[in-house]
């Protein structure tokens, strides 16, 4: 069976939290959707992917639709990607899967907006795919379900490196490779003082440190200069953030106007979760329960609030707080799309604009690399659910694709493979580190 197949050889979801594929190849929906839309600003990777391996990811879906029974496939991509549409249209059209083109918009890639576009149909609040018929995947792990099904396990990561580095491109590297090395891969970092954004500049997240390592879900690394406007926001400390947020916030309500999922129909209101910063002993949980739906885009915080404010990561610690003090919210409206969608919808050249990164815009070529590190560091959880257990111990010898950690029995989580052969240097409670 397909599912076997793909939990033992550890596949997850490559676009998002790293869910385990193999759940969702033990359904049964009626549409498989392949999401290519890429949003995030500056990363390029899964364009960079459909140009070069079309057939291996429409493969990939045909194994997915056989699994799930689905009647259904539609290729969700972004029209201003006309390669990648060539790469992809006629290999889909013979397999009777319906090419799906979207505008640049952000987030035109998020599950939500894209079943909408696709099937025109409006996921229950707080809700799956699954439960309108749908699976969604991203075409890299489409590709990796492809590669699974002929017995390739994941020890390789596509992703872009990209802003303020000399030779921004996109490259296929070993899971474990550190953050430094996949600069120096991009020909170094430009600025000698730089943070990193970590799988993209909206929903990413900021990081000084290069000896972090690339897992599955990686997206890629934005390297921007230390001064720049988004890595000084970003690394304002949450006292700060909800200082200037409680002083400030004047209710305007345009954070609320152009969330997306509030545009759907869905009871998200940022605004009012901002109230929640200036009551101390009461309130907060009321106010709170408007960020249960939040999809965490960030459009909010980086490009609707007019006075710089935090919004979207209130709703990050709403959510944190109401899943502490176990409030589940339920939308007692019924979702309906709202009548301005459309005319709200953010442009990627306007966001860019308004991040203040239209000057790192730039192709990032595909570099075909024979590269191989010295060592990697293979973090034990990679992906929703209990992180692996290991089954190797230090010196013992390995080859790339040996499995070095699983989960077992029914544990919802997927196994580890070593990426590159060598001996194991240390297994610590967190991480297998593996030297050449």
């Amino acid at each position: 069976m397909l599912s076997e197949s793909l939990k033992k050889m550890g596949v997850v979801g490559a676009g998002g939290a790293g869910f385990p594929t193999y759940v969702k190849a033990q359904s049964s929906v009626e549409f498989v959707l392949a999401n290519g839309a890429e949003c995030e600003p500056l990363l390029h990777k899964d364009v960079e992917l459909m140009k070069r391996y079309p057939a291996e990811i429409v493969s990939g879906m045909e194994l997915m639709m056989s699994a799930v029974g689905a009647k259904s496939g539609k290729f969700g991509v972004k029209s201003k990607n006309p390669k990648a549409v060539e790469a992809i249209a006629p290999k889909a059209k013979a397999s009777g899967i319906e090419m799906v083109l979207l505008g640049d918009y952000y987030p035109s890639g998020d599950e939500y907006e894209l079943v909408y576009s696709a099937t025109g149909r409006l996921i229950p609040a707080g809700g799956i795919p699954l439960q309108v018929g749908c699976v969604v995947n991203n075409v890299e792990t489409l590709y990796n379900v492809h590669q699974a099904q002929q017995g390739k396990p994941v020890t390789m990561k596509f992703l872009t490196v990209a802003g303020a580095v000399r030779k921004p491109s996109s490259f296929q590297v070993p899971v474990g490779t550190s953050f430094g090395e996949l600069i120096r891969l991009a020909g170094g970092a430009i600025p000698p003082d730089y943070g990193i954004f970590v799988s993209g500049l909206m929903m990413g997240s900021l990081t000084f440190d290069q000896d972090e390592v690339v897992t599955k879900t990686t997206a890629g690394l934005i390297v921007l200069p230390r001064e720049h406007y988004l890595v000084t926001r970003k690394s304002q400390p949450k006292q700060a953030r909800d200082r200037i947020g409680k002083s400030a916030c004047d209710q305007c309500t345009y954070c609320t106007e152009f969330c997306p999922r509030y545009l759907l129909g869905y009871e998200v209101n940022p605004h009012k979760v901002m109230r929640s910063l200036g009551f101390t002993l009461t309130g907060e949980m009321k106010w709170n329960q408007w960020a249960e739906l939040c999809c965490g885009c960030g459009l909010c915080t980086l490009y609707a609030c007019p006075e710089d404010l935090f919004p979207k990561e209130a709703c990050d610690g709403a959510r944190a707080d109401m899943k502490a003090g176990g409030i589940k919210f339920v939308q007692t409206k019924p979702v309906r799309v709202h009548p301005m969608k459309e005319s709200r919808r953010v442009p990627l050249a306007m966001l860019r604009r308004r991040l203040k990164v239209e000057e790192y815009d730039r192709d990032t070529p595909y570099a075909d690399l024979s590269f191989s590190p010295s060592r990697v560091r293979i973090k034990l959880s990679q992906h929703v659910g209990k992180p692996a257990t290991p089954v190797v111990a230090k010196g013992m010898p390995v080859r790339a694709g040996d499995t070095i950690a699983q989960v077992d029995g029914d544990t919802l989580g997927a196994n580890i493979h070593a990426s590159i052969a060598g001996s194991v240097a240390e297994v610590a409670d967190t991480y297998i580190e593996i030297h050449a």
